[in-house]
């Protein structure tokens, strides 16, 4: 299945797409695709409905954060190894893990506003993996059991507050709408192998980065159990797990985003998000 919520900001309604690509709606269904709808039995009942039988929503609405309610934003830094060079990193020994601030989350094709004073604010094209059940020192083997979906998430930065203003990186990770997430969750039965997916960035429709999730350094597996022993996941919970090369920062010279560029960037299956690049306002 591929849910989405559709609608104005604050007004979103839960929704799922048909064969044809088109968006059904949910509302007579369930509330909301909120963490009670990502249990397993939840989504056992949704995948029984023939899309079909479900109302037609009709033009291009704006698509919202696919999950409503998200308890926890958790970023995966430098997990891929080609990635850890161009920031001239070391490769981690054990994952880097921030927390991203729930009130930067904004939809697939919302516009990506530059922070106040900022001048290094970079694109980071990521997997996104949503959580389903609790997740408390699971083990490697069991791990993916616990996830509700996929989803592409763009962890954008802003380098200045987050390399130069002290040692966390949560000050350049959190700001307002840098962390478009969807347009869709996507079932773990529709992901042939979360560990080989593509994953592309285009800026201005010059491409930036290209990767495939099987260079990652933790597997998707692998960070939800090293992550639940640090914290317990709880549905609706997201992880972005890592970027691959072609970052602003990484590139000679250095670019950064600003206002009126055009960012592009998806995975294949799990959609795409388009964003224009806006001045910091009030």
């Amino acid at each position: 299945m591929r849910l989405l919520r559709y609608g104005r900001p604050g007004k979103e309604k839960p929704g799922m797409l048909d064969d044809e690509g088109r968006i059904r709606d949910l509302s007579a269904i369930l509330p909301d695709i909120d963490p009670s709808a990502l249990a397993p039995k939840a989504l056992r009942q949704l995948a029984k409905l023939d899309p079909r039988s479900l109302p037609l929503v009709r033009g291009t609405p704006r698509m919202g954060v696919p999950v409503k309610g998200v308890g926890k934003f958790i970023g995966i830094g430098l997990n891929y190894a080609d990635h850890a060079a161009e920031m001239g990193s070391p490769i981690p020994s054990d994952p880097v893990i921030f927390l991203k601030a729930t009130s930067c989350l904004s939809g697939a094709d919302d516009p990506i506003m530059l922070p106040r004073g900022s001048k290094r604010t970079d694109w980071e094209v990521e997997l996104g993996v949503v959580i389903g059940t609790r997740a408390r020192y699971v083990e490697e083997k069991d791990a993916l059991r616990h996830v509700a979906g996929y989803c592409v998430v763009n962890d954008l930065s802003e380098r200045e507050f987050q390399k130069d203003r002290g040692p966390q990186w949560d000050k350049g990770k959190g700001c307002d709408t840098f962390g478009p997430v969807g347009p869709w969750l996507v079932t773990p039965d529709e992901i042939y192998d979360e560990q080989d997916l593509d994953l592309y960035l285009d800026l201005n429709g010059k491409r930036m980065q290209t990767g495939n999730t099987k260079t990652m350094i933790f597997s998707v597996a692998t960070l939800i159990a090293r992550v639940s022993t640090y914290m317990t996941l709880e549905p609706g919970d997201i992880i972005a797990t890592g970027t691959p090369p072609g970052v602003g920062m990484g590139r000679k010279p250095q670019r950064y985003l600003k206002a009126g560029d055009q960012v592009r960037l998806g995975i294949p299956g799990l959609g795409e998000q388009q964003h224009e690049v806006v001045a910091f306002k009030l």
